[in-house]
């Protein structure tokens, strides 16, 4: 059974008069007589009496009516409640941020509750292997991830950083000490990957398989969190790359990190599941929007 015929039914039954009805339903005359007709069909008998002149229930219309009123009227409550939210910045906006919450996560966090103070947002550090479970899962509303994002289900902002990539390595491995890495040389030193349920395109953007130019990356096992990953560049089983401030982050004695020329940005944005969008996702990427764009400009 519809919502919309059940709608018609109690304001036809308050009015008892299809043009004013349809006025306040926005609907048409002829519409209104539709969906009385099909609730009527449903139920199998006359809800409604009408002549040329006027429009009453029927006893049966009037029964229905008065066992369908109280949890018509909760359910209406409800969908204005859920519009009312949709509508408004207020509550708790839940962000998951991967890794290093930097000054793109914290600075986009001042800038959104300086001009939301009634919204408070939750910060909830997200796996680099399942960068997307929290989203489908609806514990998060949005995350900071890496753009671009190729995943049919998510919607993406515009990217708030470009920054350089740097290879993590032992401070044991001979190129700890260099002063750059380019990325063809990364076809000699296997780089440990992401494991867990993360997207294959994700993965191969964390860790590309090939060099620009095609040369293959050899693997040296795979990691579900940074801190692994680290721990295993301690240990000499293999590389492992990084954003800047993620390396800048981590910095720590056994371990070094070493820029890599050639490889293409990283880019830090926003992602949020297509259907969930309300009005304080869309608050809170503009405010992003809006602290990146004065970073920038103050960098410049």
């Amino acid at each position: 059974m519809e919502f919309r015929e059940l709608e018609c039914f109690v304001v036809l039954s308050e009015e008892l008069h299809f043009a004013r009805t349809a006025e306040r339903l926005y609907l048409s005359p002829g519409r209104v007589s539709q969906l009385t007709r099909s609730l009527e069909s449903r139920i199998g008998a006359r809800l409604f009496h009408r002549t040329s002149r006027r429009v009453s229930l029927t006893p049966l219309g009037e029964r229905f009516l008065a066992e369908l009123r109280p949890a018509y009227d909760g359910l209406a409550r409800a969908v204005e409640s859920a519009r009312r939210a949709a509508r408004e910045v207020t509550g708790v906006l839940r962000v998951g941020f991967l890794a290093t919450p930097t000054d793109v996560v914290t600075g986009s966090v001042r800038a959104f509750e300086s001009r939301h103070p009634g919204c408070a947002v939750e910060l909830v550090e997200i796996p680099f292997s399942d960068p997307f479970g929290g989203l489908r899962a609806g514990r998060l509303d949005l995350v900071f991830t890496l753009l671009p994002v190729d995943e049919p289900d998510l919607v993406t902002g515009e990217g708030l950083n470009r920054v350089s990539r740097e290879l993590g390595v032992s401070v044991r491995h001979p190129w700890a000490g260099r002063a750059a890495v380019d990325a063809e040389e990364l076809a000699g030193l296997p780089l440990i990957g992401l494991g867990g349920p993360a997207p294959a395109a994700w993965r191969e953007r964390v860790t590309p398989s090939v060099t620009p130019s095609g040369r293959p990356i050899p693997r040296a096992g795979t990691v579900t969190t940074v801190q692994e990953g680290l721990t295993q560049v301690a240990l000499g089983r293999g590389g492992m790359l990084f954003c800047a401030p993620t390396a800048a982050h981590h910095r720590r004695a056994d371990v070094g990190f070493v820029p890599v020329t050639g490889l293409p940005p990283s880019i830090l944005g926003l992602a949020w599941v297509k259907d969930t969008e309300t009005a304080a996702i869309r608050a809170f990427r503009e405010a992003a929007a809006g602290h990146a764009l004065g970073a920038r400009a103050m960098a410049a």
